[in-house]
């Protein structure tokens, strides 16, 4: 069986530019003319980045970005890293240089940063909750159109693990695949005859929505992963004991923080939450002229 790797998922730089450059062309247009009429082009200042609720600061190295793209002449001084447990009146960093680089550059920057800091605060939540069971929290493609390499990041800062990225990155048979395809077996057959026609190597889980699609799997074989769909704790526990660590094991569906601790102690591997990047409140904190 192969092991999951839980191996930083790194954003790609160019996506990365990418969503910056888009941020800015939507927000700015053909120029922030509130700041041009009343902000003389050689006016300095200095703005900080005030934390204004408990949570884990994140996206901190995503707004060097921001500023360096905008303005490579603004100095950024970072006091706390991603990953930092903040609180109320925290000072994250302090920004110097042209004050119209800081006006125009402090709505996305604090767009990113509370975003990804609400995610990172959420994750860290579910993986408190988990300590001690070896289970691992995972977030899912439940994302927000072009920022899922940022919110994916974000959980990763929280303590959680990427399930994956895209569908390029790893095989999921889901239940739609499986109804389409005409069944589990061919399926998972289809599966591998694809992967060996491409010469590639992805991992291969597929969903179950029940005792008879998990034994038809058993019977199978020719999978790493098995996702419990929607099943009970009591259902959970027994499955994982039918399963008996040939594959590894996941919860999805309908768990909530309330539940998470009670599937965590069937003995599964992992437990994926849509939750922690579709329905985030995002951290509190602005950016001040000081």
């Amino acid at each position: 069986m192969n092991q999951y790797n839980p191996t930083r998922v790194t954003p790609p730089e160019e996506l990365v530019d990418q969503l910056i450059d888009l941020s800015f062309a939507e927000d700015i247009g053909d120029g922030d003319h509130t700041t041009l009429c009343c902000i003389p082009p050689n006016a300095m200042g200095s703005s900080h980045l005030l934390i204004k609720e408990e949570g884990v600061l994140a996206g901190v190295e995503v707004a060097r970005e921001v500023f360096r793209r905008f303005d490579p002449e603004l100095k950024v001084e970072v006091f706390m890293p991603d990953g930092t447990h903040v609180r109320p009146g925290d000072i994250a960093m302090l920004v110097s240089g042209r004050t119209q680089s800081l006006l125009q550059t402090e709505r996305l920057m604090l767009n990113i940063m509370q975003r990804m800091s609400g995610i990172a605060t959420t994750t860290a939540r579910y993986v408190s909750l988990l300590e001690g069971t070896g289970t691992h929290v995972l977030d899912t493609r439940k994302t927000t159109p072009g920022m899922r390499i940022l919110e994916k990041e974000a959980v990763r800062i929280g303590g959680g693990m990427n399930h994956r990225i895209g569908l390029f990155d790893m095989i999921l048979l889901k239940d739609n695949h499986v109804d389409f395809a005409g069944g589990i077996e061919a399926a998972i057959t289809r599966c591998h005859d694809y992967l060996r026609a491409k010469g590639k190597q992805l991992k291969i889980e597929i969903e179950v929505r029940n005792f008879d699609e998990l034994g038809r799997v058993l019977a199978m074989g020719g999978v790493d992963r098995i996702m419990l769909d929607n099943f009970s704790v009591a259902d959970t526990r027994r499955a994982v004991e039918l399963i008996d660590h040939r594959y590894e094991t996941e919860s999805s569906g309908g768990i909530t923080i309330d539940t998470l601790r009670q599937y965590a102690e069937c003995g599964v591997d992992f437990i994926s939450v849509g939750a922690l990047t579709h329905s985030v409140k995002s951290l509190d904190m602005s950016f001040k002229a000081c």
